[in-house]
């Protein structure tokens, strides 16, 4: 079992910053994949940003070159740096473990107002 706990979200304006974190314990397998996902009201979870245990990264299209998925495997901890935040960002975001997601933390609410 792996447990995954997400902390960061919160309330910003339109083109604000947030940082995203999910802690991961229990059975961790460091060569995982890591990643994030987000869901906004009335719409399916969506596939955000996903890292490799050797720091690979790959992204959605609609976030590329404002987030950046990045881990720590010392911390056992993933985190999402999201810049030039858009409403349309506004979502519940969940931190996922392996490929396809194994595991999904409880997630971390981002709102963005405009």
């Amino acid at each position: 079992q792996v447990q995954l706990v997400e902390s960061g979200g919160g309330l910003v304006q339109a083109g604000g910053s947030l940082r995203l974190s999910c802690a991961a314990s229990g059975s961790i397998v460091s060569t995982s994949f890591m990643g994030w996902y987000r869901q906004a009201p009335g719409q399916e979870r969506a596939f955000v940003a996903r890292i490799s245990s050797g720091g690979g990264t790959y992204y959605a299209d609609s976030v590329k070159g404002r987030f950046t998925i990045s881990r720590d495997n010392a911390k056992n901890t993933l985190y999402l740096q999201m810049n030039s935040l858009k409403p349309e960002d506004t979502a519940m975001y969940y931190c996922s473990y392996g490929v396809p997601p194994r595991y999904w933390g409880q997630g971390t609410q981002v709102t963005v107002s405009s």
